[in-house]
């Protein structure tokens, strides 16, 4: 599905999609830190009721995954979002939708997914108040505020390709934000200058039990690492949190999930729910993050893929493919349902148990 998205998109497209910040090495590390994760299989377990259902983001759901939220997705195909959606809501998982999106929340809600509604701290604090209102009133079962991203982080493919988004591909929750006019200019990335304009780095813990106050939806916070910020979470009133270094796109250098989990999970401690994304890439990962103490996980990059593929149907491939491979792997692991994957047994390669 990858070589195929690659085929058929542009080379700016491309880069925005598969692009890492700095040299890439957290995006990197993401995909190894879970390759490094072996699973201690069960054994002489009846798994031939095996179910993988179980509740996510307060939603019930067939699989434990959501879509994680991801700008521009008309840049990839005409129907962008709503495709997506459409597919999600065919497989009964939760869209989480981008404040930079290029369709509307409205719009989106309107294929019958169950939507999450992602916001950035703004700079305009009445357009924040506006959207956190918008998303209310489309029907979203939580807020999703990143907060991970004072600025954009230092993208090198953008800015050495002189990234500009087409005229199309709009911010459309914002009011319809254009896309770059004219010709791109090599060190500098159109994106990046239009999320400096829009973004605050401000953002404090104050500010966030602030957000809490404002709205009667759960709130999700995205883009914890550190155990002592997940602690600092759930006193913010955060209903869960997602382990996230937004897929290798923000700090390079940073943890990989997948290491970053364990400990987030044990400063949790079961106050809120803890979910994990960045360098999920099939069903066995899923597995692994269950594994790891996840409720669940955010599904990126694959889910691009299969949008720029083949539209909605290519975005279901992608659903069943990863579905498949986690049914199977739970098989094959002794796991009957998500509560005996949690309870699985992990070591390190080249570690023990």
């Amino acid at each position: 599905m990858r070589a195929a998205a690659g085929a058929t998109t542009t080379a700016d497209a491309w880069n925005f999609v598969e692009g890492g910040s700095g040299g890439e090495h957290t995006m990197r590390e993401n995909g190894l830190a879970f390759d490094r994760v072996r699973l201690l299989p069960r054994v002489a377990v009846d798994v031939a009721g095996r179910t993988a259902r179980t509740r996510l983001l307060g939603l019930p759901v067939p699989v434990p995954l959501a879509v994680a939220p991801m700008a521009y997705q008309t840049w990839l195909h005409p129907d962008g979002e709503v495709a997506t959606a459409a597919a999600a809501a065919a497989a009964g998982v939760p869209f989480v939708v981008s404040m930079m999106a290029s369709r509307t929340v409205e719009d989106i809600a309107a294929t019958g997914a169950a939507t999450v509604m992602q916001l950035y701290w703004l700079r305009d604090r009445g357009l924040f108040r506006e959207l956190i209102g918008r998303a209310e009133a489309a029907g979203c079962a939580a807020l999703m505020l990143t907060v991970d991203v004072p600025l954009l982080g230092r993208r090198l493919r953008d800015m050495r390709g002189g990234l500009v988004r087409p005229a199309t591909v709009v911010a459309a929750n914002l009011g319809g934000a254009g896309g770059g006019a004219g010709a791109g200019r090599a060190g500098r990335s159109e994106v990046a200058l239009h999320t400096k304009v829009l973004f605050d780095p401000s953002l404090s813990w104050a500010d966030v039990a602030w957000v809490r106050s404002v709205t009667r939806l759960p709130l999700v916070l995205k883009g914890i690492l550190d155990p002592d910020d997940a602690a600092l979470a759930v006193d913010a009133g955060a209903d869960a949190v997602v382990v996230s270094n937004h897929g290798g796109r923000q700090l390079d250098g940073a943890v990989a999930t997948a290491t970053a989990l364990p400990a987030v999970v044990d400063a949790i401690a079961g106050r809120c729910e803890v979910l994990v994304d960045s360098g999920i890439r099939g069903g066995v990962d899923v597995l692994k993050a269950l594994a790891l103490g996840a409720a669940g996980v955010l599904v990126g990059r694959p889910l691009l893929w299969g949008l720029a593929a083949g539209g909605a149907p290519g975005v279901t491939r992608v659903f069943d493919l990863i579905s498949e491979e986690l049914h199977e792997a739970m098989a094959l692991a002794g796991c009957p349902d998500v509560d005996s994957a949690r309870r699985l047994r992990t070591s390190v390669a080249g570690g023990g148990c």
